[in-house]
């Protein structure tokens, strides 16, 4: 299974980013091979519609599930028509929600905020 996990740096060690859209990049994890890959956000730098971009670019790359800590509602509708799954963070450490994702402790996403995060 492919899991996208939006980061402040394109490095294992960063801390999650807080902005889904905006996210300067995103992790990508295979469960099945544990390999990871870093994707550039062209979306972080759009004039509006971030979280849209954002949204069709994991469609793009075949991401199964997303973990992250907020998103709007035009993105949801986009992985929503993906069947991409949501994850809600449980903190800002990439090993710690990869492992509680793995364990099942990881609860859906269900707070969706207004587009430009108002």
């Amino acid at each position: 299974m492919k899991i996208a996990i939006p980061l402040n740096e394109n490095s294992i060690t960063s801390s999650i980013c807080q902005s889904f859209g905006r996210s300067p990049y995103f992790l990508i994890y295979e469960t099945d091979t544990k390999e990871s890959a870093f994707l550039d956000n062209p979306a972080a730098t759009s004039q509006g519609g971030a979280g849209i971009k954002a949204a069709q670019l994991l469609v793009d790359n075949g991401i199964e599930a997303l973990i992250t800590p907020r998103c709007g509602g035009k993105a949801i509708d986009v992985i929503n028509a993906a069947n991409i799954k949501v994850y809600k963070t449980i903190n800002s450490s990439i090993k710690e929600n990869l492992e509680s994702f793995n364990t099942g402790k990881l609860v859906l996403l269900d707070e969706i905020h207004n587009a430009g995060g108002r």
